[in-house]
């Protein structure tokens, strides 16, 4: 009876481990599938589009990073030139219009350690306004909103610092994702 038992064992195991390899094979199959036949598409322009002009985000915080609306706008120009296939322009019959303004800037307290403040959040706004002049159904506005945490030892300058390339990183991605993603 005990060998019985062991048998029976040994070939639930194997069994078991047959499906486990055959589903494995299986998910790994349908993962070479998709994987040659469907692709995300990072970028979706209409071929009759061909110029964009990409304005300055002014700074129309209570309190203003003085380097974030520049570095903000460069950022957001750099990643459509390098990541489409659209022209700069300074034109006003641009194709694609991008402006925008950083309406909102400011510090609270995220966190409470031993009656004091741990972390400090740095929340920033942004008004995104699209127009597209061959479609005016796909023009839009968006407000855009981030939450940057830092250790409240920190004063604002430094957090800055420390913070501003994710902040300029964070919305430039946000920015080009709702522009360009058909997603």
């Amino acid at each position: 009876m005990k060998i019985f038992k062991v048998h029976i064992l040994k070939s639930s195991l194997l069994k078991y481990t047959y499906q486990n390899i055959t589903h494995l094979f299986l998910l790994s199959c349908w993962f070479i599938f998709c994987n040659g036949c469907y692709s995300f598409k990072d970028v979706s322009i209409p071929p009759e589009v061909k110029t964009v002009k990409i304005n300055y985000f002014e700074n129309r915080a209570r309190i203003v990073n003085p380097q974030l609306g520049q570095l903000l706008t460069d950022k957001v120009r750099q990643k459509i030139i390098n990541q489409t296939r659209l022209t700069q322009t300074n034109n006003d019959e641009a194709h694609y219009d991008i402006s925008g303004q950083i309406t909102d800037y400011y510090v609270t307290t995220s966190g409470i350690s031993g009656q004091r403040a741990a972390t400090n959040r740095l929340n920033v706004s942004i008004k995104l306004i699209f127009k597209n002049r061959l479609d005016d159904k796909k023009n839009f506005e968006a407000d855009l909103n981030r939450n940057f945490d830092f250790d409240a030892s920190l004063s604002l300058q430094q957090a800055e610092s420390q913070l501003t390339p994710l902040v300029v990183q964070n919305f430039t991605d946000e920015i080009f994702n709702r522009i360009f993603s058909n997603w």
